[in-house]
Formats: C-alpha cells, sequence, structure tokens
C-alpha cells in the first residue's frame, strides 16, 4: 500500500475509534515503574521542521494540555526498531558493536535521502506526522537491515509488533480521555494536508530507548552518517 493511502485507512479507522471513544489511553505514561527499553535506529528531523511541529502542538496543548506530547528534542522517525521495547531489557545484554557492526553493513549503498512531512494523521493511540521518503533508499535500507539481521544470530524483533513500512512519527499520545473530542477533531482535519517541512537525513542514530523515546531515558550508541556513493 502506498503510503498515502496507508496514512489515509489510518486516518478513518482511528477517527471512527475516536468517534465511538474507543481509541487507547495510555496508562504507562509517567509511570516510573516502567521498566521497557529496547534498541532502535532513528532519524531526526531537522531545526525548520521541528519548529513547525511545535507550533502545531501548541495548538492542541491549548485545547487540551493534559495529553502527551512529544518535545522537540524526542521527535524522530523510527528507521527500524531493532528489539522493541520490552519489560526488563538492559544494554548489558547485548554487545552493541555487533549491532554497530550490521547496521553499517546495511548502510553500505544507502545515500542521503529526504523526507516530507505533509499532514496529520490518526492512529488509535494518538496524532502521527505523515512522513514521505524521497524515492526508494530508505525501503531499499529497511529490505537490508531485515535481511542482515535475520541471517545474524543477534538478538531482534524487526517487524514483531508490525513491519514498518513508512516514515511516520508519533508527536502526541492519548495520556487521558479528550477534553475537548470535537475541537481536537476538527484541528486535525483542518491540518490532514500542512505542509511541516523537508529535510535531509544525513545520518542516523543507534540508540538504547524507553518506549517514548524520552531524552532523558535515551543512551545514544552510535552515529551512522550516510554517504554518496559513486
Amino acid at each position: 500500500m502506498k503510503p498515502k493511502s496507508h496514512y489515509q485507512s489510518l486516518f478513518q479507522a482511528a477517527r471512527q475509534q475516536l468517534i465511538k471513544d474507543e481509541y487507547e489511553v495510555d496508562q504507562k505514561i509517567g509511570d516510573l515503574s516502567d521498566t521497557r527499553r529496547g534498541i532502535t535506529l532513528l532519524a531526526r528531523p531537522d531545526l525548520n521542521c521541528k519548529t513547525n511541529i511545535a507550533a502545531f502542538l501548541n495548538k492542541l496543548q491549548l485545547l487540551d494540555p493534559s495529553q502527551y506530547y512529544y518535545p522537540q528534542s524526542d521527535l524522530h522517525i523510527t528507521i527500524m526498531s531493532i528489539i522493541s521495547c520490552y519489560e526488563g531489557f538492559q544494554l548489558r545484554q547485548i554487545n552493541p558493536k555487533e549491532y554497530i557492526c550490521v547496521i553499517l553493513k546495511s548502510l553500505s549503498e544507502t545515500p542521503p535521502f529526504k523526507i516530507h512531512f505533509a499532514g496529520v494523521t490518526l492512529s488509535p493511540a494518538g496524532v502521527l506526522l505523515q512522513g514521505y521518503p524521497d524515492g526508494e533508499a530508505l525501503q531499499y535500507l529497511r529490505d537490508r537491515l531485515r535481511q542482515h539481521f535475520k541471517s545474524s544470530s543477534l538478538q531482534q524483533s524487526l517487524d514483531k509488533r508490525y513491519a514498518i513500512q513508512t516514515a511516520h512519527s508519533t508527536i502526541m499520545r492519548y495520556k487521558y480521555p479528550l477534553k475537548n473530542k470535537n475541537k481536537f477533531l476538527q484541528t486535525i482535519e483542518s491540518n490532514r494536508h500542512t505542509d511541516f517541512g523537508t529535510f535531509t537525513v544525513n545520518e542516523l542514530e543507534l540508540v538504547f530507548n524507553d518506549w517514548y523515546q524520552r531524552k532523558e531515558n535515551v543512551q545514544l550508541l552510535h552515529r551512522l552518517p550516510l554517504t554518496n556513493h559513486r
């Protein structure tokens, strides 16, 4: 399914859940006893995109400040969830250097690529930014990561939760039942096609992280630059 169609079907389904009050409120946000941790390969948007995203989130915060809004420091696009977060996982259980070697092998022919943030959509658990990668570089990279990790003996859970196929970014999660559901939905619908900017992915980050990618719980393991191969 093409990204635009995927985002549209996601919006329609999540919109109905929202209307019927069947959306997912995350009761673990802010839970200090939450030990879910994992390993993620991700990309960070540039300052221009972050500024535009923050301006939009400010509108939502005025409607309902009780929800969980991602700060600029935590905004990201998941390239691949290498080890999906689970309770009790600790960094000492793996050798990060082995993971870096597999990723570098997968990156060997991946040039920098652009991602365009155009519009927002809903998920059952919150609000997503619609990312559109330029060309096939991202898909090619993900396929190579799947191939190389699945042929290794390393602990991994690629595609365990779902087979990632878009370049979306989660920017808000439902922490409590919505206080102003109608106006919230109106704001989402009026920003379905808002242009949040385009940025170039020149490097990726391999991180040890919590479920929400909160800065205070993220440990950078390695920066991986993308280079043009001629």
